[in-house]
């Protein structure tokens, strides 16, 4: 056996490159296009030294935070419907668990993302040493251990020649679409600088197709069952029809079966906003339209979604006391939830064997005109407060008119991009899109920060090329407060060449969750700016931050409008900048989209506030309408 002696960093980078995987329509590219990596002690003498020697070939991005970076894999890595997977590496401590947050955004999505940390010796003997945090009773962990339940597949390398069965069960993990998730390895300081004679048929190039599993014959014809007496279907399209790239199966099913479609958050743009079987946006952050719709449906069919409580309303939307609901996911886990008629296969091989098995079969007209009335109402709503002449309670701009006026002079390549906060409701809702996978708000961690450094990883998957390209802007859509908690990639987007067009709006705080907090009875207290706690004495005031200012420090091209009216040049300038821009503007604290479903959140039931009280009685009459045993 032929073998080849290097250290475990070099062996590590060295098999990263030679795996290969295939794009939309064929395209061969790479199974890992590069590395995000902030260096220190811990890996910089080693997996930085063996980086450095490929960095010609295999590019390394360097970010200015660990959580930011390992985000900016996870958009890339959706943008490129996890087909790809962009890696992160830090050093050991703080540095590694600045990237569970980022994980944790990975697993609840189900995306594919490769992290490395280094982690004190192998061999105990310079114990404690830098940035180690010691435990008493157990000397083998470290704080490496945390990722432990935020990922799919987790590895400690304590001898050069793990690697070789390692990294594969990782990528495997990572590619099977029944267990897609983040994978973590903890690298020894030590044992990443040594050398092992490592087979040279471990670095042969592989090629690797993403596997379409196909549902059990038994599965397939209980879906065929349900649906082909269904007088009311719908069809909620979740993240998995992109993941599958089955967007245009998803058309085709629609449109053959007679079937309107709704789409969760991660699961829009599925279909075009035009689409005559799309009718909107489900669950809490939805529409009236979709949910209205949803509350009468008698056969419900899930693709690809978790159904977590955003979607199903904390399960108060399904009506029909006679609904099924059919569940077409990868995972076993997520296609049994609530009692589903599970079908458990790829989404696209899936609807396309039932289209064979339902023959003729179509909802009635009167169904899918019901829910081209739905969205028409709909429509006419979005119409009204997107209007330049809408003004909310303040006198200020509302996120609706934002959205609407960037989604107007939106081309069908630009993409939408958002995360927690107010923002992922109102684009959810405002956002029509004219292209179909170009969309992404990250709504299954509800990750604050996320929207700067996923704008620049989604930037960088669409310039890279190898199939993956795509023609137009990155809109970010970011509140203030997201802003302030993470946007240092700003910076990084600036150094690295990829352009996003930010969208900074000002509400004065954490403007959704004081909503959320006087909605449920409580007085505003400690998330708008006017209602913490400031600096006393004498003219003590709140004190704004000018966005554009600070966004100009940091490389970008940025301005600050006072109108809506302003909006539109503004986005001109901003398309024809050759890098970054930052448009920062005030908006409305209280003015918001209306529509949605329940939500169940916790309210006291003990208070001295008659509106809690109040709040109380409410939730608990809305959760005696949820459906219990599913």
């Amino acid at each position: 056996m032929k073998t080849t002696r290097l250290t475990t960093s070099q062996a590590i980078i060295r098999w990263m490159m030679a795996q290969r995987t295939t794009l939309d329509e064929g395209v061969e590219a790479p199974m890992f296009p590069g590395i995000f990596g902030i260096f220190g002690h811990g890996n910089v003498t080693c997996l930085g030294h063996a980086l450095e020697e490929v960095k010609e070939t295999f590019p390394t991005w360097r970010g200015q935070n660990e959580q930011g970076m390992a985000l900016a894999a996870v958009a890339y890595n959706k943008a490129v419907k996890a087909r790809q997977i962009m890696s992160a590496a830090s050093s050991i401590g703080p540095g590694a668990t600045n990237m569970i947050t980022a994980a944790g955004v990975a697993s609840s999505n189900r995306l594919p993302l490769l992290m490395f940390a280094g982690d004190t010796f192998a061999s105990r003997i310079p114990d404690p040493v830098l940035q180690q945090v010691e435990n008493f009773g157990d000397p083998s962990a470290t704080v490496n251990d945390a990722f432990r339940p935020v990922v799919k597949f987790w590895d400690r390398i304590v001898h050069p020649a793990q690697i070789v069965q390692s990294l594969p069960a990782a990528l495997t993990t990572m590619i099977d679409p029944a267990t897609r998730g983040p994978a973590f390895i903890s690298l020894p300081q030590d044992v990443q600088a040594i050398a092992y004679d490592y087979p040279e048929r471990f670095f042969e190039p592989t090629l690797h197709d993403m596997p379409r599993p196909r549902a059990d014959s038994s599965e397939i014809m209980a879906a065929v069952e349900a649906i082909g007496n269904a007088r009311k279907p719908i069809i909620i399209a979740g993240g998995g029809v992109h993941y599958s790239a089955a967007e245009a199966t998803l058309a085709d099913f629609a449109h053959e079966h007679n079937i309107p479609v709704v789409e969760t958050v991660a699961g829009k743009s599925c279909l075009l906003g035009d689409d005559r079987m799309y009718v909107g946006p489900i669950g809490v952050t939805g529409c009236e339209a979709a949910n209205n719709l949803a509350a009468e449906a008698d056969v419900v069919i899930a693709i690809g979604c978790r159904l977590q409580d955003f979607t199903t309303g904390s399960w108060t939307l399904f009506s029909n006391e006679d609904v099924a609901i059919v569940g077409i996911n990868t995972t076993r886990f997520d296609a049994m939830k609530h009692r589903q008629v599970p079908v458990v296969g790829d989404a696209r091989e899936t609807m396309r064997e039932l289209t064979g098995l339902l023959g003729g079969y179509t909802a009635p007209d009167a169904w899918v005109e019901r829910a081209g009335d739905e969205k028409a109402g709909f429509r006419n709503y979005l119409d009204q407060i997107g209007a330049v002449d809408a003004v909310g309670e303040s006198g200020l701009m509302t996120y609706a008119q934002v959205v609407r006026t960037v989604n107007d002079q939106a081309t069908e390549g630009d993409v939408c991009l958002a995360a927690a906060g107010g923002f992922p409701g109102e684009v959810n809702n405002g956002w029509w899109n004219k292209g179909v996978s170009t969309f992404d708000a990250e709504y299954g961690y509800s990750c604050m920060g996320y929207e700067t450094a996923g704008g620049w990883g989604a930037a960088m998957a669409y310039s890279q090329g190898g199939g993956a390209e795509r023609e137009g802007e990155v809109f970010v859509f970011v509140g203030d407060g997201s802003y302030l908690m993470m946007n240092s990639d700003i910076y990084s987007s600036v150094l690295a060449g990829h352009k996003m067009i930010l969208l900074v709006c000002d509400n004065g705080g954490f403007a959704v969750i004081n909503r959320l907090q006087i909605g449920q009875g409580g007085k505003p207290f400690n998330n708008l700016l006017e209602d913490c706690r400031l600096a006393s004495g004498a003219g003590a005031e709140v004190v704004r931050v000018d966005f554009a200012s600070h966004a100009r420090s940091m490389g970008a091209n940025a301005e600050s409008i006072e109108t809506v009216g302003d909006l539109g040049p503004a986005l001109e300038r901003a398309r024809a900048s050759d890098r970054t821009y930052v448009i920062a503007m005030n908006v409305d604290a209280y003015s918001w989209t209306e529509g949605g479903s329940f939500w169940e959140v916790g309210v006291p039931e003990v208070s001295k506030l008659q509106s809690v009280r109040d709040a109380r009685a409410e939730m608990d009459k809305g959760t005696s309408d949820q459906r219990v045993g599913w």
